[in-house]
């Protein structure tokens, strides 16, 4: 049996577990990561960039219409990524440049449902799907609010009478 004077000779404060955990921590190679993901970034803003010509092309849309398809074809394409464990594999390699565009949220969102399916659909798959997307849509929805209110004020909202 161990006694009370061992146990608080071997407990440390957290403050101490960060302290020595920094020291262990592997140095990142920061403008590797940012090289990485700057490039990662871009590639898939110039597949969505792509889809869009192919839309204006050959099926006739103006740029406005072919944005909502391309949204979904890139959404699309990043959740059978997902589902076929590749797109998680990109994230871990390019970092913030596979997690900033829409292709970032759909695996977010695709990967929880993903691994919360046994719970169910209710309790598993929606739940949990929409644990990190919730705030995500809940800031945006905030944000475009206060920025449509803050150009109704200033007056420079587009329409006028």
């Amino acid at each position: 049996m161990v006694s009370t004077a061992a146990k608080k000779k071997y407990s440390i404060t957290p403050k101490e577990y960060q302290s020595m955990a920094k020291k262990h921590e592997p140095a990142r190679p920061l403008l590797k990561n940012c090289f990485w993901a700057f490039v990662v970034g871009g590639a898939i803003c110039v597949i969505g960039q792509i889809i869009t010509t192919l839309f204006v092309t050959y099926a006739g849309m103006t740029k406005e219409q072919a944005g909502v398809p391309t949204i979904v074809l890139l959404i699309l394409f990043s959740v059978i990524l997902t589902a076929l464990g590749l797109y998680d594999r990109l994230a871990q390699w390019a970092g913030a440049g596979s997690a900033v565009p829409v292709t970032g949220f759909a695996n977010s969102m695709a990967s929880a449902a993903i691994e919360h399916r046994s719970e169910g659909v209710v309790l598993g798959i929606s739940t949990k799907m929409f644990k990190l997307a919730g705030a995500v849509v809940t800031f945006g929805t905030v944000s475009a609010f206060v920025v449509a209110l803050v150009h109704w004020m200033l007056g420079t909202g587009g329409h006028k009478p």
